[in-house]
């Protein structure tokens, strides 16, 4: 038989020892050329250092006369420098945290007084001025004070006289509640746009996009409001689809990076906490008296009600506990793995510009495939809390078998 011609593997270059050595020797040069370039620069930075400290002892001794003034001026140019070096320097951290956290504009690119956003109104209520409404534009992200209020650095409005501890009620239309308002038109677009359509075309199957969305909501309604609730589905199935809708649209249009996207709408544990007190509301008002009787009057011998009662009580309290804490933990964890990866780039960019260059690529493939897995998770969560939410009306509704 004749022998076959095999592809070339790849692996078969490390098997040739002159390869090999070359391979060795390429990452040792290459690993010393980033070194050597590390340390130049270190050098430099050094050298600049010590001209500027000898410049300044000579500017000392030539102007001993005025010698307090100069210190201070010194002083003062000193931190105005340090000042500007802070601003200028990457802070991961914070640049995280500001994207995950909630504010009064949104932030479209830039840093500091460079940075450009769309300012959103401010509405504050205090007992001595009443209803306040303004720009956050006057703000100058974080910069300045207005009518008496003033930023702070966690994004919080707070009196500029800080002497003043009279109570600020903050009721502005903030980022994630401008971000909540376009998902929540998205939705009623979509919604609106597919019951036209049936009017339209009785009988016949949607077209085009709704095509694409009508499967989503069968599966909501088959697969998991009709296996949990039974035969009360109905009742329910709008309360499902809306916390369905909502947070899957949330999700998405967090891992866009560009406006109307990069709210972190989902990952702000007030308003999971929200949508779990509507699950917990739901859930315990429509409550049948099998369900009330499961949890004061178990099937348990009645020495055992001092233990089996406290449990069941707070297993009512820690459900929806558990619906605010998952879905909040888990898209938050996603944004910051996200920006990790990409600050990367900039991190080791601020050690050498060379390294910086050479993990941009690693960091940028990590980046996507770190968005594509959060598109899986964006669906995920919404199924999964869409899903327990249903278990639980389930149970509560539940009608008693012998």
């Amino acid at each position: 038989m004749g022998h076959k011609k095999k592809m070339p593997d790849f692996s078969t270059i490390f098997t040739t020892s002159t390869h090999r050595k070359s391979f060795v020797t390429a990452v040792f040069l290459a690993f010393f050329a980033v070194s050597a370039w590390a340390s130049h620069d270190k050098v430099a930075d050094k050298h600049a250092q010590t001209s500027t400290a000898a410049s300044h002892d000579v500017a000392i001794e030539s102007h001993n006369t005025s010698e307090s003034h100069a210190k201070e001026a010194h002083g003062d140019a000193h931190e105005a420098s340090g000042e500007s070096h802070k601003e200028e320097k990457f802070a991961p951290g914070k640049m995280i945290m500001d994207h995950i956290a909630d504010a009064h504009d949104w932030h479209l690119w830039g840093e500091g007084h460079g940075s450009v956003s769309i300012p959103l109104p401010v509405i504050l209520y205090t007992a001595s001025k009443g209803i306040t409404f303004f720009s956050s534009a006057h703000f100058e992200h974080g910069h300045a004070a207005y009518e008496g209020f003033r930023l702070t650095e966690d994004g919080k409005v707070a009196w500029d006289d800080a002497s003043n501890t009279e109570a600020i009620y903050d009721i502005s239309m903030t980022k994630n509640v401008v971000a909540m308002l376009i998902a929540v038109l998205t939705i009623l677009l979509i919604a609106i746009g597919m019951a036209n359509a049936y009017k339209r075309n009785k009988g016949k199957a949607p077209k085009g996009f709704h095509n694409l969305v009508e499967p989503l909501i069968l599966f909501i309604r088959d697969d998991v409001a009709k296996p949990s609730i039974g035969h009360k589905t109905d009742k329910f199935m709008p309360l499902l689809l809306t916390v369905f809708s909502f947070i899957f649209v949330n999700n998405v249009f967090g891992l866009i990076p560009i406006f109307p996207g990069g709210a972190n709408v989902t990952g702000n544990i007030a308003i999971t906490m929200v949508l779990a007190l509507v699950i917990f509301l739901t859930v315990n008002l429509n409550g049948n008296k099998y369900y009330w009787k499961h949890i004061f009057l178990p099937d348990v011998p009645v020495w055992m009600y001092v233990i089996i009662i406290p449990i069941e009580v707070l297993g009512v309290v820690l459900k929806p506990f558990v619906l605010m804490l998952r879905l909040f933990a888990n898209i938050t964890a996603g944004h910051i793995i996200i920006l990790g990866f990409f600050s990367l780039i900039f991190i080791f960019g601020a050690m050498n510009q060379g390294l910086g260059y050479a993990v941009s690529p690693l960091s940028v493939a990590f980046t996507v495939f770190m968005g594509l897995l959060e598109m899986l998770v964006a669906f995920l969560q919404a199924f999964v809390f869409t899903l327990l939410s249903a278990i639980y009306i389930g149970m509560a509704v539940e009608e008693h078998h012998h």
